[in-house]
């Protein structure tokens, strides 16, 4: 009988130790190189149980959702890690635990969603602006938001399926910040769009580059990667910088309260953080790195490219995307439903 009761034992140890030897993880769809996961478990010997996402609503919600914490390491938006911390669903992080920390480029590390630069790692950022086919548009003025407007682009236009990149465009265009809280001016950043839907042709944020290559879509909205990768196979394509401003974000990396497997969760975050790591990011996906120290590990053709790594005076233009209150959450949530419903 004991011997019996000790081989259960030695079972359940070693269930429990082979659960106890993973990382759980949930980014940003496009963003994290699957040969960086392959990379880890060869390296760590930890498997990555790896998911992603298409917005920050979804994440926040399946986080919301869950009784007990399944995330070791997650990836929300500057402006959702404001939120987050309020509503404390993610911990401080030991900086101290993390070797690889001081390759991060000082910029981003005490962001106004994170002054303390306390509960985030940013990952990866860029910003939102125009693409067009210049195939099929080879004369067409477009240096502004507003141009999308024109009865010419009637069922053509390609909008991200992201509720705040959406009503940012519809603020922005009426000359108000996309960190907008006033309801009044969101009601009239939805009558805006509303007017534009439309030339709105279709809503995706999951297979843009695709979608440009093979000309399903010939002009719309897109982050600055996905345009990028597209233009490798289609030179006809360009990307836009609107004169009537564009928003920068910062994807982060955090660990939820309670994170199952927390020690894991700091060996993932430092492995990622090492320069060589993080340069393979960006010439595997093509999004801007928050690692200063990667950009020695970069060609030239990606470290000088104005689509990815835009100059300074050119950021200077744009908003960095911050949180909105509940309210005004609320309101373009709503909005968002009543849009895709038309």
């Amino acid at each position: 009988m004991k011997k019996g009761l000790l081989l259960i034992l030695s079972l359940f140890c070693t269930v429990a130790m082979a659960d106890d030897n993973v990382v759980n993880v949930s980014v940003w769809s496009q963003e994290l190189s699957p040969n960086i996961v392959q990379q880890f478990q060869k390296d760590t010997g930890i498997k990555v149980n790896y998911s992603t996402f298409d917005s920050n609503e979804v994440l926040y919600a399946k986080m919301k959702a869950s009784k007990q914490t399944q995330y070791d390491v997650v990836e929300p938006s500057s402006y959702y890690i404001t939120r987050m911390v309020r509503e404390d669903m993610i911990e401080k992080i030991d900086i101290s635990r993390l070797s690889n920390y001081k390759n991060l480029n000082p910029a981003f590390i005490h962001p106004d969603y994170d002054p303390k630069g306390e509960y985030s790692i940013p990952w990866v950022w860029g910003l939102t602006g125009i693409f067009v086919n210049r195939k099929y548009y080879p004369n067409d003025k477009i240096e502004k938001w507003t141009d999308l407007w024109s009865p010419k682009y009637r069922d053509s236009l390609l909008l991200l399926n992201d509720p705040r990149e959406v009503f940012n465009v519809g603020l922005m265009t009426l000359g108000y910040s996309p960190n907008e809280n006033n309801l009044q001016h969101l009601q009239q950043a939805y009558q805006n769009l509303v007017a534009l839907l439309p030339n709105v042709r279709l809503y995706n944020s999951s297979s843009v580059p695709s979608m440009l290559v093979d000309e399903d879509v010939t002009i719309g909205m897109a982050w600055n990667a996905d345009v990028y990768k597209a233009q490798l196979q289609n030179p006809d394509i360009e990307f836009i910088y609107p004169k009537d401003k564009f928003v920068i974000w910062v994807d982060s990396l955090v660990i939820p309260k309670n994170a199952p497997h927390r020690d894991n969760a700091y060996k993932f975050l430092n492995y990622v953080l090492q320069a060589q790591i993080a340069a393979m990011q960006v010439k595997e996906t093509f999004y801007p790195t928050a690692n200063q120290a990667a950009l020695a590990y970069l060609p030239p053709e990606l470290a000088n490219s104005q689509i990815i790594f835009p100059n300074a005076d050119l950021i200077k233009k744009g908003y960095f995307q911050t949180d909105i209150n509940d309210n005004a959450l609320d309101a373009i949530s709503r909005y968002w439903q009543l849009l895709k419903l038309q």
